[in-house]
């Protein structure tokens, strides 16, 4: 018989590796695992103090994680258009404790053009987006879609 969902989390956590990759069709339970394994990791009812270590020692991706950044396309006016970042202790630490923003800049215009430049703020709470156009201009704020 099968392992349930606890005791799969279990050995994913006693496994002492520092990278562990999960990848299965919809519907599989990927999300399910990665909540029980959240659980043993960083339990509800566990002191601050620990709580904090518990999210230093992982990361982890599921459909929740998406809500993380979202479009504000500026409906009204159509002009300011920027990617948000909702507050979260693992972009923080990406960010204003390590300083990566320029490497995902550099990892970003990689995959789509060194002509499309974003611009994090100074809270790194939203990015803004602007295009090189050439005679040394630039279009702000163009509209991006996925």
């Amino acid at each position: 018989m099968g392992q349930t969902l606890t005791e799969i989390a279990q050995t994913l956590k006693d496994a002492n590796k520092k990278v562990q990759l999960i990848y299965a069709f919809n519907g599989t339970g990927k999300t399910r695992l990665s909540r029980e394994f959240k659980r043993l990791i960083a339990p509800k009812n566990t002191e601050t103090e620990e709580l904090e270590d518990a999210k230093a020692k992982i990361l982890y991706y599921n459909a929740f994680t998406e809500d993380l950044f979202y479009w504000d396309n500026d409906l009204n006016a159509d002009t300011n258009r920027k990617l948000k970042i909702q507050p979260n202790s693992f972009t923080d630490w990406v960010l204003r404790d390590q300083g990566q923003e320029n490497n995902i800049i550099t990892h970003f215009q990689h995959y789509t053009s060194d002509k499309l430049m974003p611009k994090f703020n100074e809270r790194f709470n939203e990015i803004t987006f602007s295009i090189a156009a050439g005679n040394e201009n630039t279009i702000d704020n163009p509209q991006i879609r996925n």
